[in-house]
This record gives structure tokens, sequence and C-alpha cells, in this order.
């Protein structure tokens, strides 16, 4: 069985501390390129919370299709 030094201790938190500094560093690199100026704000509008704003357009969002409207014409979704 092998010895145990303050190397060999020390060993696995400097890989971890490097690791997490590269993945941090890859972050921020992703979050500066991203190229968007206008990061948007959030507002509340009738007990919803919003975001107003920002680079992502809805065509960037997977949405399901809503279902057909109750046989009386309402939709509770567009009540809103």
């Amino acid at each position: 069985m092998s010895q145990l030094t303050p190397a060999n201790r020390a060993l696995p938190l400097v890989t971890g501390v490097l690791t997490a500094a590269a993945l941090s560093g890859a972050a921020v690199f992703a979050v500066l390129q991203s190229g968007c100026d206008d990061p948007g704000s959030y507002q509340v509008r009738e007990d919803a919370v919003e975001l107003i704003g920002g680079c992502l357009q809805p065509d960037d969002l997977p949405v399901h299709p809503r279902p057909p409207a109750g046989q009386d014409g309402d939709d509770p979704a567009m009540a809103r």
C-alpha cells in the first residue's frame, strides 16, 4: 500500500480547483460572446412576471400548440 504524502493529498484538491476555474472561465467567455446588447428586464403585470426586451425571440423556444378553444369559443389561456 502506498504512503499518502502531502503532494498526493493535495492533487485532487488542485485538480478540482483548476477544473472549476476552467469551467467558470468558459461560462464567462460564452456570456461575453453571446452578442446580446439588451439583457432585458423583468416586470410584474397582472400577477405575472414577464421578461421585457432581451435577445430571446419567441421562435427560439419550443412551444407546444394550445388545445382548441372550448365549445363556446372561450379560451381560458386567452383570458389573461
